[in-house]
């Protein structure tokens, strides 16, 4: 089969900065933009952030069945890329411009509008941006290729928007600080659309098969589809535990490390080893088997966040070291999961003859966005139990030292508890036959 050109790989994988960018900052962001900018208690923005992206969790099959169709019908998914990349762009710019009505329950109804809107526009951008790689190559080979360069791209678009966005708002501070951050994350969720769109006309799409017909049909093929349950049971637990690493860090920084500025600095030592190691962990999969290497980046990553346990006592160098061996890990469970997922589709294709992948990309990204946004909500509950003291943006608290417990476990064993419950998930005797090397 003949290797992909790398100005697709490079084309297709610039749209990691859409899905980066959408990803990383609302689950950083969003959660102590509500809760130390608009005084919104802890329990009410966790809901806040978990509501729009609940949604999902009907929509984006819903959007994979129309993309599909798009595909059976225009012969591209391109269309789709387009038209939510686009939205996403402004209603997330919209999301943190929030007019400032001087209360609360009014700035938190405008936050909850526009980002519902956001997310809904992201289903039609990131759905046939993972049906993608199913159909761009029929090679195993070239998909863990593709899928590597995607993840390469991706770790570079979490360093510009998880360490620009908070340095952004800290420079500019209060809530003027985050409506020029949703400006300028807004632009580069823009570029990432536009660069995909263009550079992937005349891209190959595959081979068109009948559409899924009805939402019985993909009920029933999901229900029946046993390996892609259980990688997407895998993925959605471990989304959880990176949604509560996301909205832990912000205060991980602030009230363990004892300064909101090493925010940035955490995402730079986090995302620099994971940029490092998307090229070795494709190696370990190729040498031990996907599966394994799944395993030991999720083990390593597991490792690390319990080691940041120790941040209210260790130097902070040491905290650093920590972060930084989480990323390591975090780069190993993006990348396989996302290399094992185009397999399963082609099998599934193969062995009913009908198109599965805007399916499976609809199903696969309403649980990867339902469990970032349950993340935060879960972080949210442990400070709202902690009895966490929310303030508006010119308001000093401090914080009790049940709140600053809960930080520190909802921050690391909360997420490391989550992330390992996807080793027994990871059955071999119901996916290792429908892997390709």
């Amino acid at each position: 089969m003949a290797a992909l050109p790398a100005s697709t790989r490079f084309n297709y994988s610039f749209g990691s900065f859409v899905t980066g960018t959408f990803g990383t900052v609302p689950g950083l962001l969003l959660l102590p933009y509500l809760t130390d900018t608009m005084a919104v208690p802890a329990a009410a923005a966790g809901l806040i952030v978990l509501v729009p992206k609940a949604w999902d969790v009907v929509f984006n099959p819903i959007a994979g069945r129309l993309s599909d169709a798009s595909l059976v019908k225009r012969g591209s998914r391109r269309p789709f890329l387009l038209g939510g990349g686009i939205g996403v762009a402004v209603l997330f710019a919209l999301m943190f411009g929030h007019p400032g009505f001087g209360k609360p329950a009014l700035d938190a109804t405008y936050v909850v509008i526009t980002f519902f809107l956001c997310a809904t526009a992201y289903a039609f951008f990131q759905v046939p941006f993972n049906a993608l790689p199913a159909e761009l190559t029929e090679s195993p080979a070239e998909r863990t290729k593709l899928t590597s360069w995607r993840i390469g791209f991706l770790a570079v678009a979490i360093l510009v928007a998880g360490g620009g966005a908070p340095a952004i708002t800290d420079l500019i501070g209060g809530a003027g600080g985050y409506r020029v951050m949703g400006v300028v994350m807004g632009l580069v969720t823009l570029g990432g659309t536009l660069v995909v769109y263009f550079g992937l006309k005349g891209a190959p799409v595959g081979s068109l098969r009948p559409n899924t017909v009805s939402f019985r049909e993909l009920v029933r093929t999901i229900a029946g589809w046993r390996p892609f349950r259980w990688l997407l049971g895998v993925y959605f637990v471990q989304a959880l535990g990176v949604g509560t690493v996301l909205a832990g860090i912000s205060y991980y920084a602030s009230h363990i490390l004892g300064d909101s500025g090493y925010r940035t600095v955490i995402f730079a030592v986090f995302v620099l080893p994971a940029l490092g190691m998307m090229p070795a962990w494709p190696i370990v999969g190729s040498r031990w088997g996907k599966l394994a290497g799944f395993r030991l980046a999720t083990a390593i990553f597991g490792v690390a966040l319990v080691g940041l346990l120790g941040g209210l006592v260790f130097p902070v160098w040491l905290s650093l070291v920590f972060a930084a061996l989480s990323g390591v890990g975090y780069a190993g469970i993006s990348v396989f999961p996302l290399a094992i997922l185009p397999d399963l589709i082609s099998a599934e294709e193969e062995r009913t003859g009908a198109t599965r992948a805007g399916i499976a990309a609809g199903v696969w990204t309403a649980s990867e966005t339902l469990g970032l946004a349950v993340g935060p909500f879960l972080f949210s509950g442990v400070l709202a139990a902690g009895g966490y003291l929310s303030s508006d943006a010119n308001t000093v608290v401090t914080q009790p030292d049940s709140a600053i417990t809960a930080i520190l476990l909802g921050a690391t064993v909360l997420p490391a508890i989550l992330i390992s419950l996807g080793i027994p998930l990871l059955r071999r005797s119901v996916l290792e036959e429908h892997i390709s090397a």
